[in-house]
């Protein structure tokens, strides 16, 4: 990496979210060990305590761990699927290593609840349900509504198909037809308890307790165009988010 290549955050921190990113998509998966400090260190022109320090880091949270004489290596976690988020295009790569399952597919439907909080003159929005799944194991379920104006253009998308399985996004099927782009998603994080729907989706107990995520995406023009209501198995699911200043 040249010093024009460089990000403008720690090396350390290009580091860690690389390596995280690498295992999150199954590259360290069955033993297999992780480059070394000298290895990651030749890679990114940095120093071993840079490097050290962002394993440090990875150690910390559980991600990796380290076996004298014998490397480092990812923690497995029972499947547990982790993300870390800070962009919009850090949700639209949810793609790269989950899958959606349709489980009721995008329709017209009344609902007052969605139609305010999209901020609608109507009560009639499009809605559709899905499960996310990695490594075969379901952790979200999901429920989206979508203004008219913004459905129509993914009315016919197969992806939204019932039944259909695809490692798409829906703002990544919705993006390339928006007039303007998405850049913003406001996100409220709150602990909820499994419905019945909710919890035969994800195979838990009606009950259980879930970590409930409620996004409002909105346009450079501060236009709102999708609400996203998920429900997260925190047994499977770790949400990290970075915050820079």
């Amino acid at each position: 990496m040249t010093a024009a290549e460089r990000p403008s955050q720690p090396v350390y921190r290009t580091v860690a979210n690389k390596l995280r990113s690498d295992i999150a998509a199954g590259t360290y998966k069955n033993g297999v060990r992780l480059p070394t400090e000298s290895e990651l260190a030749s890679e990114f022109g940095a120093s071993r305590q840079t490097i050290r320090r962002a394993f440090h880091d990875l150690v910390s949270e559980g991600i990796v761990h380290r076996v004298p004489g014998r490397g480092t290596f990812a923690t497995e976690h029972n499947s547990r699927y982790l993300r870390q988020l800070g962009s919009i295009e850090d949700l639209m790569n949810l793609s790269t290593d989950t899958t959606m399952d349709i489980v009721s597919p995008l329709r017209r439907q009344v609902n007052i609840e969605a139609a305010s909080r999209l901020r609608l003159d109507t009560d009639v929005v499009y809605g559709v349900t899905f499960r996310r799944v990695h490594d075969s194991v379901p952790f979200v379920h999901t429920r989206v509504f979508l203004p008219e104006a913004v459905a129509r253009h993914v009315l016919d998308s197969p992806e939204l198909m019932e039944g259909a399985s695809s490692t798409s996004t829906l703002i990544g099927l919705l993006e390339p037809h928006l007039d303007a782009p998405i850049a913003r998603a406001d996100q409220s994080i709150t602990v909820a308890p499994a419905t019945a729907e909710v919890a035969e989706v994800v195979n838990c107990d009606t009950g259980h307790a879930m970590l409930r995520v409620d996004r409002l995406y909105s346009n450079d023009r501060d236009e709102l165009c999708e609400l996203a209501l998920s429900y997260f198995l925190p047994e499977h699911y770790t949400y990290r988010i970075t915050l820079r200043r």
